[in-house]
């Protein structure tokens, strides 16, 4: 009769450690969840940083060229403005009208 409570006492403090186990699992579980979020939103941030940064890099390349190099500014002026040196023809191609 003895061992039987014996045993039945090993199998109720194992069934309430599982017990207290799951419950701290269940509490923490938002806690997981949420650290999860975090987690995504961060990496989806570095990788607009990197974006951004790499646009950035971009951008300070062409003021550094356009303050550096005339032939640059010379290149714009004549992509954008149209622009023509003396005796130079400028012909432009547009597209067909709808």
């Amino acid at each position: 009769m003895n061992v039987i409570w014996d045993k039945l006492a090993k199998v109720v403090l194992f069934l309430l450690f599982l017990a207290g186990v799951l419950a701290v699992f269940f509490w923490y579980l938002p806690l997981i969840e949420q650290n999860q979020r975090y987690r995504k939103e961060l990496l989806a941030l570095d990788m607009r940083l990197n974006e951004q940064e790499r646009l950035g890099r971009l951008l300070r390349g062409s003021i550094e060229s356009m303050q550096k190099d005339p032939k640059a500014v010379e290149r714009l002026a004549r992509e954008k403005l149209g622009w023509a040196k003396t005796n130079e023809m400028v012909i432009r191609f547009e597209g067909p009208q709808r």
